[in-house]
């Protein structure tokens, strides 16, 4: 559960970089960091939930 916890606090604060470096107005950069957030997100779960099933050999 804890590392779950740091990968969200790692595309959290990746998220708030991409959007405040951004082109754009306010809402525009807004967005484009939660886009970012979401798929950091769901990049990681999805790799995840991938690589569970590799055998460990």
């Amino acid at each position: 559960m804890r590392h779950l916890f740091w990968m969200v606090v790692f595309a959290g604060l990746t998220a708030v970089v991409f959007g405040a470096v951004a082109k754009g107005t306010e809402r525009q950069r807004l967005m484009y960091g939660l886009k970012v957030l979401g798929e950091f997100i769901f990049v990681a779960l999805a790799l995840g939930w991938i690589l569970y099933f590799l055998p460990l050999r």
